[in-house]
């Protein structure tokens, strides 16, 4: 890819000097406020208390803040931050390009059908991340989460994507973080609400059958990307492409069920075939258009 040079996006949020956590006083917090109507009938228990919220009121005096810790809410801490080498530096520069021309593509997809588009911000974390969407760790690999319309990324999941899942190139990591911008369009666009409810109360292959057509319209709408990308602003080269296909073909349902030992199971697919998601996102990539991606009526998918 021709990405050196190019505009980076202001909404990248590092997060790898952080550990996401809970505190360990909180379990304790939670029994204090379970007890607290029989501490209050005790003597020795209304003294507890008032001791405890002189402490609680100094140390708000002193500018700690005491209630996290008591209610056993997310604590990052923060680390020491480490000095990134030049591998590590230029990749992050590279998904901040990356994320700036997915942000030019649907800015002027939206503009052309009369709306805005709000940008994500894609959070780098490192092992395991506070999200709105709960406490994650890197083996889920890259996701998006709706509630705060944000995107996360572990950058290890690129030697993964390369070692494990042997789909190397810049343009697969590209179509990676491509993918889950796909799932802000779709958040924005409605579509993942209605998805959403289309399940409630469904049996469990109905609710895969949905997440398949969703997981394989981002792929379509990531394809739409490439499709500016490439067209309009000439960064992709000799072999990018087949890349970006290598990688969709590489995190199939059916190949990775084959990949773990077991058997193919359609009615377990949440992503769709590694047949289906090249096809889509190719899909995308050819068009151009939002139009193309409608894998909710596509019979067959």
């Amino acid at each position: 890819m021709r990405w050196r040079g190019r505009q980076q996006s202001s909404h990248v949020e590092d997060r790898r000097g952080e550990t996401a956590g809970y505190s360990a006083a909180g379990a304790g917090g939670m029994m204090l406020l379970r007890f607290l109507p029989a501490l209050l009938r005790s003597k020795v228990g209304r003294t507890v208390l008032i001791v405890g919220v002189i402490v609680f009121v100094g140390a708000r005096f002193m500018g700690i803040d005491l209630l996290p810790m008591l209610l056993g809410t997310s604590v990052p801490t923060t680390q020491s931050p480490r000095e990134l080498s030049a591998a590590d530096q230029e990749l992050v520069e590279f998904v901040s390009v990356v994320l700036a021309d997915t942000e030019q593509t649907w800015n002027e997809q939206f503009a052309a059908l009369g709306g805005r588009y709000p940008e994500p911000t894609l959070v780098l974390f490192s092992g395991r991340v506070n999200s709105a969407c709960g406490l994650a760790s890197a083996a889920v690999g890259p996701f998006y989460c709706p509630a705060d319309q944000q995107v996360y990324l572990d950058l290890s999941f690129f030697h993964d994507l390369k070692t494990r899942f042997a789909a190397p190139g810049d343009f697969a990591q590209a179509y990676v973080i491509a993918h889950e911008v796909g799932h802000h369009v779709q958040t924005l666009m409605g579509i993942s609400d209605k998805v959403r409810q289309a399940g409630q109360g469904r049996s469990q292959a109905t609710v895969n059958a949905l997440s398949v057509r969703q997981e394989l319209q981002a792929d379509c709408f990531a394809g739409v990307w490439g499709h500016a990308a490439h067209t309009e602003r000439q960064m992709l080269e000799a072999g990018d492409l087949d890349e970006a296909l290598n990688a969709a073909s590489a995190i199939g349902d059916d190949r990775l069920q084959r990949q773990a030992g077991g058997s193919v199971v359609p009615d377990s697919f949440t992503h769709g075939t590694s047949e289906q998601r090249v096809r889509w996102f190719r899909q995308g990539f050819d068009s151009g258009e939002i139009r193309a991606c409608n894998t909710f009526d596509a019979n067959p998918l």
